[in-house]
């Protein structure tokens, strides 16, 4: 087992032309720890913010960064104390800097890989799972009331909408005219985001909470749509507080305790659906600029 590997990195804040691709050693897993040969790593939009410093000067921690949180991969070594996973195991979930061919993750991140998901599969659900499990959660939604989803067709948005619709409620979601067959087949009511969303959803009916997904200026029109706040919540604008809104970004306080198992098992057993489009892990610039236009369908992931 070599003790060097390749790892997507960048030295300071910028565009994508930041990005390299770097040699590294590999680094031993600590108490609660494993170390994974990656296969496969999410993109997330977390991930182009944070490199370009978008979150101040504080995030990430040093440089050279590696960015990437999601992940699917194979234990190849266990840190003290180690025993939920031992080497071979196949998994997915968390791991910090995972744009890469080795990463170390946290056991408590960590679940299990079913045979039935492809490793590309497996590395597209952590976040867009926890998140969605989260967000609506604290959503307090209840069978029989209206969810409307800003920015429905992409990975947060498609997952949030097949578990409300799985517990009984009623979605609307936005999305541009070519994601509107997507979603219809997933049980969502598509309209169009922008100029003219009130009007168009006002035409579907009463709606009784808001999951901002898209993070593009949408709460005021949420806001108004669901009558006031209270039920209305972001995980991707930062100037929800000066509307009012409630934003979601993972304290230890928000999470769903089991979500990502419950998740992975769903997908497993072909009840959650997610398209997944990849990219070689040389071709993480393309992969984070694709993610940042803003228009992807589903879940982007680099193949290792």
């Amino acid at each position: 087992m070599s003790n060097t590997y390749q790892a997507v990195e960048y030295s300071e804040h910028g565009d994508s032309s930041v990005l390299t691709l770097a040699e590294r050693t590999a680094p031993e897993p600590g108490p609660g720890q494993v170390r994974l040969a990656v296969r496969a790593a999410g993109v997330n939009p977390f991930d182009w913010k944070v490199r370009k410093g978008l979150f101040g000067p504080s995030m990430p921690g040093s440089f050279p960064a590696v960015p990437g949180v999601d992940v699917a991969g194979v234990v190849e070594a266990v840190g003290p104390d180690v025993t939920a996973f031992a080497v071979g195991d196949e998994v997915l979930g968390a791991a910090s800097g995972s744009y890469a061919e080795k990463a170390l993750a946290s056991v408590g991140g960590l679940v299990a890989k079913p045979a039935e998901l492809s490793w590309a599969d497996a590395a597209a659900l952590n976040t867009g799972v926890t998140t969605a499990y989260r967000a609506l959660a604290l959503l307090n939604l209840a069978a029989g009331e209206t969810l409307l989803i800003d920015g429905a067709a992409g990975t947060v948005g498609s997952i949030a909408a097949q578990v409300a619709i799985a517990r009984g409620l009623r979605v609307i979601g936005t999305a541009s005219a070519r994601n509107h067959k997507y979603l219809r087949s997933l049980g969502v009511l598509p309209v169009l985001y922008g100029d003219g969303l009130i009007d168009a959803v006002d035409a579907l009916g009463q709606i009784d909470a808001a999951l901002d997904a898209s993070g593009r200026g949408g709460l005021p029109a949420l806001i108004e749509l669901t009558g006031g706040t209270e039920r209305v919540i972001t995980i991707a604008d930062g100037d929800a507080a000066s509307l009012g809104v409630r934003f979601t970004a993972g304290s230890p306080d928000e999470q769903v305790p089991g979500a990502l198992a419950e998740g992975v098992a769903l997908a497993a057993a072909g009840k959650l659906k997610l398209p997944v489009a990849t990219y070689p892990l040389d071709e993480a610039a393309e992969a984070m600029d694709e993610s940042e236009e803003g228009h992807v369908r589903g879940k982007l992931v680099l193949l290792v």
